[in-house]
């Protein structure tokens, strides 16, 4: 059965990816089901496009996630992405704090260590791993090439710029930043972070490349959510209460 649904799943997932890079492609005459893929050095999928010489194909990114119950693709022009959704029901087999301290940062432990309430430290701990595991497809390095443990994930208060003391990130609007230990040339004003929760059941992060030309204005994430069942049903949910913002977008 295990079998089954890893192929079912498989199956929604190539089927999404070709429906979602349809929907921004410019070629009317690309058939998604001709869309072939490859993968990079380090395993991220990326669209191989076919060229021709009275065609230039679009400068797409896309980066996929999925849960046992939601397949989320993310797409980008001209900017490298990762995207990652979790269950907000996610269960460790092990103490919180004791995961947090083989993987997260020591500002991270730090952060989780200072909550008292043992559910909000799970949903906290579950949002940090999300935003770090967006980083790191963004990177398109895999795990082994940025391991959780070479940054952190930081959380600043948009109106006075000071980072926020316990973490939390319900109780703020708030601006997340990346500060690398391990490659002082990963600047934190390249990367742009959005956290959303998903239907109540989900949390989802992304984490797009910005243009790093000195002076050129940090413009916010436009970001549109749509909701797909291939074949059946497509329909936009920004704005919605399917999709709560909860950090970054700035």
């Amino acid at each position: 059965m295990r079998g089954e649904e890893l192929r079912k799943r498989a199956l929604l997932a190539r089927a999404l990816v070709r429906t979602t890079i349809a929907r921004y492609q410019t070629n009317p005459e690309v058939n998604p089901r001709s869309l072939k893929f490859r993968k990079n050095i380090h395993g991220k999928p990326e669209v191989d496009w076919q060229h021709s010489d009275d065609w230039n194909p679009p400068p797409l990114h896309f980066n996929l996630s999925h849960t046992s119950s939601l397949i989320a693709c993310g797409v980008t022009l001209d900017s490298q992405i990762g995207i990652d959704v979790e269950e907000k029901q996610r269960k460790t087999k092990n103490n919180i704090l004791a995961f947090a301290r083989r993987y997260f940062s020591c500002y991270e432990v730090e952060l989780l260590t200072a909550i008292s309430d043992l559910e909000v430290q799970r949903q906290e701990f579950i949002k940090l791993w999300t935003l770090k595991e967006a980083y790191v497809k963004a990177l398109g390095r895999g795990f082994s090439g940025a391991p959780f443990k070479t940054f952190a994930i930081q959380f600043r208060a948009t109106k006075t710029g000071n980072l926020h003391p316990s973490g939390n990130l319900k109780f703020m609007a708030s601006e997340i930043v990346v500060e690398s230990f391990d490659d002082s040339t990963i600047l934190t004003s390249n990367w742009q972070f959005a956290l959303l929760e998903l239907a109540g059941s989900h949390y989802a992060a992304i984490c797009t490349e910005m243009d790093g030309t000195p002076g050129k204005y940090k413009a916010p994430i436009k970001l549109t959510v749509w909701k797909t069942i291939p074949l059946l049903e497509d329909k936009c949910v920004s704005g919605t209460d399917a999709v709560v913002a909860i950090g970054g977008l700035t």
